[in-house]
């Protein structure tokens, strides 16, 4: 009698046939293994009286399910020295897979002579075996040579091919022997779709990929779910999101995938209404949300400054112990960020253990968006002191702090490391300069990292443009503008912007009122608020106030503030009291405590000298205690930024620093002077 290992399993009689019994032994085998009771497996494969080829397999085939490959490699060797048993085809190609689950094609290579010397090598299954394992080891040419080589393809070889080809990034190889494979005899699988559609996706080739869609649909493999994921994905990437969520919103069932594709493709959308109203949908049909879901819906509470929902998430992810996968961690951080908590943000950043990149780009946005340059620095320097490489957007972002700080100074360092690095060509970082040295002044350096740029790109050209026309360069804005099309770009809205604000700053009114015609004309760009309020600025400038008045009233958008302060201000310039009088009253309905209004308007009646309008407005703001918040202005000396607001007497040495500047103002000083005095404070 033989007892087995699980009790519940029926005992095999000794006058059992032993041929019976070999097979019932080999599918007990089978049970174990594929059940994961490998033990229990390897307990009875040490007890049978005898083996053949199908016991050995089974059991080494459940060692490289398990990914335990020295036991697997340990049982073929001993199995090779058995006389009576021969290693077939089977058994080499679950060898090798072996070898390329364990990234090991050098002990792969020698199978692969094993089965040269023994006449396998051509074997269908030892042919896609050897196939997939060279291409996944990125070795394309001998993949190549295999496939080439094999009298008979079938779907596994040709999809081991294309798949491979893939994985390597060449994408339009893969396509060739996509059609290749389609003009044989050979059937697509699944698996061949989804393969393929990624390297559409990749490409960005939405023709191809809409063609490889109607395959599908014919094939009848638009109802599998991991075929429908791709695709959406194909859709995503080529920019076509309304595609991708039609596509899965119709599938009979979703998977975690397809609801994850969903949410993640309406955030892309920028509908995150839409994102979070599909994550309850996903958590009412059953579906179990995964670090990725999470990772989405919480960038899209961060959107739409959901703070409650964003804790409620965060409390989810915490009792689902997900926290310590970086792409939610990250995603929470980024969320807190942009609410303005940065206390909070910092909290989850000290508590993860395995930051990456991301992890830091995340603060130093986070506190480069609140306006903590000087916190966004010393994490950079955090960033070089863990041993981590600074990317692209982490230069970036702390580049836009120097433009905004103006502090030059520190751009330029960056500017240094940026070509130590070598990212000088990157896109981003080229904006980010221009950016950078336009804002720091310095439009010279600006128009020579512009000069030096060898990839074309539209946020490149409008940073420059922006650049230009900011430093009253008006003609050159223009110009560069004018020779978007012969470098074959085509400006985007914020380009106009630019070039816009160019033709107010030169008074070019007809060629203004020419871009702003060809926008929606030519480009299908519909003028926003800012190109109405660039236009509203054109006119005042020429002191044209009707038509001014007239275009703020016909604007396709709700009139806030600016366009009419704008306003406001061509009226004092120009003398227009009571057009001054009806504007302000407008501005005043919308913030009656705006301290700006009151001020300009009392400044329309004075420059008209009209002084008791003008003691009136006075007299009103005090009445309502409106006062206006003083300019601040800051000046960086040794590393340390000092600001101030005129009268200010709150620095440690106002008293010396004001001595100073009255030597300076009185013209009476010389230079030996004015160096005693500042060696004075210094000491």
């Amino acid at each position: 009698m033989i007892s087995w290992a699980r009790p519940h399993i029926r005992k095999l009689s000794s006058s059992t046939s032993s041929r019976v019994t070999m097979i019932q032994y080999n599918t007990r085998l089978r049970e174990l293994t594929k059940t994961g009771y490998l033990g229990d497996a390897r307990a009875l494969f040490d007890s049978m009286p005898c083996r053949d080829e199908i016991s050995w397999t089974t059991l080494i085939s459940g060692y490289v399910s398990a990914m335990d490959m020295t036991e697997a490699f340990a049982l073929f060797s001993d199995m090779r020295v058995q006389p009576a048993l021969h290693v077939d085809h089977f058994m080499l190609s679950l060898l090798i897979k072996a070898c390329t689950l364990d990234m090991n094609p050098n002990l792969g290579e020698s199978l692969h002579g094993y089965a040269v010397k023994t006449g396998d090598a051509n074997s269908l299954y030892v042919g896609s075996a050897l196939l997939d394992m060279y291409t996944k080891a990125n070795r394309i040419e001998l993949g190549y040579r295999i496939f080439d080589e094999m009298p008979l393809k079938n779907v596994i070889s040709w999809t081991a091919m294309i798949n491979g080809l893939v994985s390597c990034g060449h994408y339009r190889e893969a396509m060739s022997c996509f059609a290749e494979m389609c003009k044989s005899e050979v059937q697509c699988n699944g698996h061949t779709f989804a393969i393929i559609l990624k390297a559409c996706a990749d490409l960005g080739a939405l023709s191809c990929g809409r063609e490889i869609h109607t395959h599908v649909i014919k094939k009848g493999f638009d109802a599998s779910s991991f075929v429908a994921d791709s695709l959406a994905t194909m859709y995503n990437k080529c920019r076509k999101f309304d595609n991708a969520v039609r596509l899965l919103e119709r599938m009979p069932t979703q998977d975690v995938v397809s609801w994850t594709t969903i949410i993640t493709t309406y955030v892309q959308m920028g509908m995150e209404e839409s994102a979070f109203v599909a994550f309850l949908r996903m958590k009412r049909s059953g579906a179990g949300p995964d670090e990725y879901t999470y990772g989405a819906v919480i960038s899209a509470c961060a959107s739409l400054a959901r703070t409650i929902c964003g804790e409620q998430l965060h409390a989810q992810v915490l009792c689902k112990g997900l926290l310590n996968s970086l792409p939610v961690a990250n995603s929470i951080i980024s969320m807190y960020s942009k609410l303005g908590q940065l206390s909070s943000a910092l909290a989850i950043f000290h508590e993860i253990t395995n930051r990456d990149i991301v992890s830091w780009n995340t603060m130093v946005t986070g506190y480069s968006q609140e306006g903590y340059g000087e916190e966004a620095f010393e994490l950079l320097s955090w960033i070089r002191i863990e041993g981590l490489r600074p990317t692209e957007s982490t230069l970036s972002v702390v580049l836009t702090v120097c433009g905004n700080m103006a502090i030059l100074k520190q751009g330029m360092q960056l500017h240094a490391l940026v070509l130590s690095l070598g990212l000088e060509q990157a896109p981003t970082i080229q904006s980010a300069l221009i950016n950078m040295y336009a804002k720091c002044g310095s439009i010279k350096e600006a128009s020579k990292i512009f000069d030096e740029a060898t990839n074309y790109d539209i946020v490149v050209w409008t940073t420059m443009i922006n650049g230009y026309a900011e430093h009253g360069y008006s003609h050159e804005a223009i110009d560069l503008f004018e020779k978007l099309a012969s470098v074959g770009l085509r400006p985007d809205p914020v380009t106009y912007i630019g070039v816009l604000t160019a033709c107010s700053h030169a008074g070019l009114i007809d060629l203004g009122f020419d871009y702003f015609d060809s926008m929606s004309r030519e480009q299908r760009i519909s003028p926003s608020r800012e190109h109405y309020g660039c236009m509203i600025d054109l006119l005042c400038r020429a002191g044209r106030l009707d038509e001014a008045e007239h275009m703020i009233k016909r604007m396709p958008y709700e009139c806030n503030d600016v366009v009419w302060s704008t306003l406001l201000r061509a009226c004092k310039i120009n003398g227009d009291a009571d057009r001054g009088r009806r504007i302000a009253e407008h501005i005043l309905d919308l913030d009656p405590n705006c301290a700006g209004t009151h001020i300009a308007l009392a400044n329309v009646y004075s420059a008209k000298e009209r002084w008791t309008d003008a003691a009136e407005i006075r007299k009103m703001m005090k009445s309502k205690g409106v006062t206006k918040e003083p300019g601040w202005s800051w000046i960086m000396v040794k590393d340390c930024v000092s600001t101030f607001v005129a009268g200010d007497q709150s620095h440690l040495h106002s008293e010396e620093l004001c001595d100073v500047l009255n030597f300076l103002c009185s013209g009476e000083t010389c230079v030996q002077d004015v160096v005693s005095l500042v060696y004075d404070i210094e000491d």
